[in-house]
C-alpha cells in the first residue's frame, strides 16, 4: 500500500511539475498569448496602413486631381497658360527678420 501511494504522489508531482514548468504550462501559454495580442495590435496597424494605401492607389487610378497634385508639389509642373512665379528674398532682409 506505501509503494502505491509514494507512486501516486510521483506522479502527482511529476503532473504538477508540467503544468507550472513543462511544455505547455500555464507560463508558457501566458507568454504565447501575450504574442497573440501583439501580433493582432500589429495586424490591425498593418491593415490600416494598407487601407489607406489601397485608397490612395484608388484614387491614383482614377482621378486625375490627385496625379496633377503630385505633379505639382513634388515636380513642380504647371498648367499650359499658368504664369509661375518665384520669389527670392535678399539675404539681408531674411536674416533681420523683415527689418
Amino acid at each position: 500500500m506505501r509503494w502505491l501511494i509514494a507512486i501516486l504522489v510521483v506522479l502527482i508531482l511529476v503532473l504538477q511539475y508540467r503544468l507550472w514548468v513543462g511544455d505547455g504550462s500555464l507560463a508558457e501559454v501566458y507568454h504565447l498569448k501575450q504574442q497573440i495580442d501583439a501580433q493582432k495590435a500589429a495586424l490591425k496597424r498593418l491593415r490600416k496602413r494598407n487601407k489607406a494605401l489601397q485608397a490612395e492607389v484608388d484614387d491614383l487610378r482614377d482621378g486625375l486631381e490627385a496625379v496633377e497634385e503630385r505633379a505639382r508639389s513634388e515636380l513642380g509642373m504647371i498648367k499650359e497658360g499658368e504664369v509661375f512665379y518665384q520669389v527670392i528674398e535678399p539675404p539681408g532682409k531674411a536674416d533681420h527678420g523683415g527689418r
